[in-house]
């Protein structure tokens, strides 16, 4: 990545501001919690990883934003903070898993005083960039035999380092077979309605020095029946027990054309994004988003006024879809209940 998606200044939270990708690479520091929780809501920081790191940050925001003079007082404010950056976003578990962790690294510093908590806090933030950075390396090496050479990839949304700490889940796969000196060329969905892929995705591609092309949506299926499609890698923002996975909307469809086309369909993504408490699919929350990202385009009216939209921002993915799940400790495999319990079980 040329750039650091998420960083920590010491007094702010700074993020490459991708809402303004990629006409213009800039930066917002957010210095509390509710800024943070704006950048998080508007999607100037996304990406299920991205979002976990952030948040865990913003967790120190709330420590050192704190005027509590006892460590039980500035409990109950970062408690607050962590509260209120939960409710940004529902579905990426990668939010709720690393909130959780600074949590308990609040409460397990508490006789230490204030001071004693807020380096704790910060030490367990430093801790999950820096293990998201190392599992999205070994997500790379782990899949890149994938891609063979002279393939052509398909991708959906955006799954690089704009999305995690570094490197990327889908796009490690590649950036990782390019290092290993494999030629390949990537279809880029320019994914509806905020168009992560044309953006953000063909942004990265191209600083990588990976071909891409960016296509529109609903050409994926024409691209696969005309055997211009080697295999599918998308990322996830949550993975259920069974493997069931929710990624950005429109994946489903792609999985389903995969299927039909005889096209392997792979989901690249850490451990952090498996959530072990939901049996299957149907128990994930899927965020609505506003209906304005819909019915307008750059500033212009694209649905006529009084017409209903409906944008949801993700949807589900059944486990019998997928070829398999690329994760930091290999590539799971069905029968996903038991190698998901597995690979958990590792970590």
């Amino acid at each position: 990545m040329p750039v650091e998606t998420v960083a920590w200044t010491g007094e702010a939270v700074r993020l490459v501001d991708q809402t303004r990708l990629p006409g213009e690479l800039a930066y917002i520091d957010c210095r509390d919690v509710e800024s943070l929780w704006e950048a998080i809501r508007s999607l100037r920081v996304r990406g299920a990883p991205a979002i976990g790191v952030a948040a865990a940050f913003g967790a120190c925001l709330a420590a050192i934003r704190s005027e509590a003079a006892t460590g039980e007082g500035l409990l109950a404010d970062v408690e607050e903070g962590i509260g209120r950056l939960a409710s940004s976003r529902p579905t990426a578990v990668n939010l709720f898993w690393a909130l959780e962790r600074m949590r308990r690294a609040a409460r397990t510093s508490a006789s230490a005083g204030p001071d004693g908590i807020r380096q704790a806090l910060l030490a367990e933030a430093q801790s999950i960039q820096e293990e998201d950075r190392r599992a999205c390396r070994r997500i790379g090496e782990n899949g890149r035999d994938l891609i063979k050479p002279g393939a052509n990839v398909l991708t959906h949304c955006n799954a690089g380092g704009l999305a995690t700490s570094e490197y990327g889940t889908a796009l490690a796969v590649m950036f990782a077979a390019r290092e290993a000196g494999t030629s390949f060329h990537v279809y880029v969905d320019e994914t509806r309605p905020l168009l992560q892929g044309a953006r953000l995705t063909a942004w990265e591609l191209q600083h990588a020095g990976i071909p891409a092309t960016v296509i529109c949506d609903n050409m994926a299926g024409s691209l696969m029946r005309a055997g211009s499609v080697d295999l599918v890698i998308v990322g996830a923002d949550r993975i259920t027990a069974n493997g069931d996975t929710a990624n950005k909307i429109g994946t489903y469809s792609l999985a389903v054309l995969a299927a039909h086309h005889d096209v392997p369909f792979y989901i690249a993504a850490p451990l952090s994004t498996i959530d072990p408490g939901l049996s299957d699919g149907r128990g994930i929350p899927i965020e609505e988003r506003p209906g304005g990202e819909i019915s307008m385009c750059g500033g212009v009216r694209t649905v006529p006024e009084g017409v209903a939209v409906y944008n949801p921002a993700f949807d589900v993915t059944p486990a019998d879809l997928i070829s398999g799940i690329v994760t930091e400790v290999g590539v799971l495999r069905a029968p996903y209940g038991p190698s998901i319990a597995e690979a958990l079980r590792q970590a």
